[in-house]
């Protein structure tokens, strides 16, 4: 028996598209590359995007002043080594930004915050009050494009429910607002309006009310256009419901190139529940993945995708394997992806000296994009760690801090090497227009799919129809 484990391989970043017929328009960095080609969805969004809002009774100057910010320019207090400047808006999109008609912006009522103060139940306060006035705003929908909704800090008892509830404010206002077909942004006092870094912040908000109203930043550059990928997640409701417990499957479809942004979702009648994780029977999993190959099919004109890597976070048992080739047989090949995030393995990278036998400690973390097989069907990859081309020194660590961990792959179906299978899930960690980071630490497959679970166990009813991910945002 041996101790040693196979050698690893390093794949290099995956690069970003930002234009559809210009093929050199690309690059690694995801805020830089828009700085220099722009979105990659130019001129196909409304000019301008307008913009309602609602904030309580005398905060709704602070909120526009805030909202100003973004037409201005804001060098970075943070991250000098990844940050650029925030340039503006219409700077940055070559889109405006401005305030819907004037009977697009409520205030709330004055005695909301004397309610508040004295109610044992702050959140259902809060969630009652904010109810009302998006229902009032709606009947204006064909006004504006994205709602802004302003919650200052001392309405922070009210975010969450007590320890018996099971509420989250954002989460519940999401599932409001979907319902509607409207796009939602939050503004916390303490996130955004208050927050140290006002470039950091124009970048994170930028980035999603343009996506919001419908535009795409950027698309993967290197992907096979013949694969979809897809992310399956589930949600608990409470007992108390009185609606399915093991609740919510969310199986969200990609395109090859990471920008189908639209999924489905339904509550799961056949579970069998295994150590508190739901498990679908073959016959729920036939009917999730023919759902999700007629939303692929209904985007790409009857075709269906030569090859389905389908992603989860809990392994696939033999009735959700059958259920899944039995939907897609007609695929030449099918990888279903056991995606595990709390794994105990940790690497050090060392830098290899002539002539010599061991080398010596690097001063940077593992590379992001290493993989390394740990059996025949597991393997480890970093899709955290350092990155050559971003930073002027050198290496960039996102971050800075800790050794980073890898996740582990397992794969439950499909052949050959892991190459393509780690290649797509380091692409898609760098999919998510919600954030203005370089990579999350999972695909979007896994990490959208977990917001949506999250968000659409709260709708009342769950329709046929797919829902866009921009109002879940």
């Amino acid at each position: 028996m041996t101790t040693e484990i196979t050698s690893h391989i390093c794949f290099p970043e995956p690069k970003l598209s930002f234009h559809p017929d210009r093929p050199t328009d690309q690059a690694i960095h995801p805020l830089l590359g828009l700085r220099r080609f722009g979105p990659y969805s130019a001129g196909l969004v409304p000019d301008p995007i307008n913009i309602a809002t609602i904030s309580p009774s005398g905060d709704s100057n602070r909120l526009f002043d805030f909202m100003k910010k973004l037409a201005m320019s804001h060098a970075p207090a943070e991250r000098k080594g990844y940050l650029p400047a925030w340039p503006g808006f219409k700077e940055l999109f070559n889109v405006r930004m401005v305030g819907a008609a004037k009977d697009c912006h409520l205030e709330l009522d004055k005695s909301i915050d004397l309610e508040f103060e004295k109610s044992q139940t702050p959140h259902v306060v809060l969630a009652e009050q904010l109810s009302r006035a998006i229902h009032d705003i709606s009947s204006r929908r064909t006004r504006f494009d994205v709602l802004f909704i302003y919650l200052p800090q001392r309405w922070a008892p009210g975010f969450k429910g007590g320890v018996q509830d099971d509420f989250d404010l954002h989460d519940y206002l999401k599932a409001k607002t979907a319902a509607m077909g409207i796009p939602l942004q939050l503004v916390r006092e303490d996130k955004a309006v208050a927050y140290g870094c006002t470039a950091s912040v124009m970048w994170r908000l930028g980035l999603a009310i343009y996506a919001k109203a419908g535009g795409i930043p950027w698309k993967l550059a290197e992907s096979d256009p013949e694969t979809a990928y897809i992310g399956i997640s589930y949600a608990l409701r409470p007992v108390e419901s009185n609606r399915p417990r093991f609740v919510t499957c969310c199986s969200q479809v990609f395109d090859s190139d990471g920008a189908g942004l639209e999924f489905i979702a339904f509550d799961a009648q056949e579970i069998d529940v295994q150590r508190e994780n739901p498990f679908l029977s073959q016959t729920e999993m036939f009917r999730l993945m023919t759902r999700s190959l007629e939303l692929y099919r209904r985007r790409h004109p009857g075709r269906s995708p030569r090859r389905v890597m389908v992603h989860k976070t809990t392994a696939f048992k033999e009735g959700e394997i059958d259920g899944c080739m039995e939907a897609l047989h007609l695929c030449e090949a099918v990888d279903l992806i056991q995606i595990v995030q709390d794994v105990t393995w940790r690497a050090a990278k060392i830098d290899g000296r002539p002539g010599q036998q061991k080398g010596d400690a690097a001063s940077y973390p593992v590379s992001r994009g290493t993989l390394v097989d740990i059996s025949p069907r597991e393997a480890l990859l970093w899709t955290h760690g350092s990155v050559e081309g971003i930073a002027d020194s050198g290496y960039y660590f996102q971050g800075g801090r800790s050794t980073p961990r890898p996740i582990k792959l397992v794969r439950h179906a499909g052949h050959g090497t892991w190459d393509d299978t780690a290649r797509s899930i380091l692409a898609l960690t760098k999919m998510d227009w919600n954030n203005d980071s370089l990579y999350d630490p999972l695909p979007v497959t896994i990490g959208y799919s977990q917001v949506l679970a999250r968000v659409v166990k709260r709708m009342s009813g769950l329709g046929t129809t797919p829902y866009q991910f921009r109002y879940f945002m």
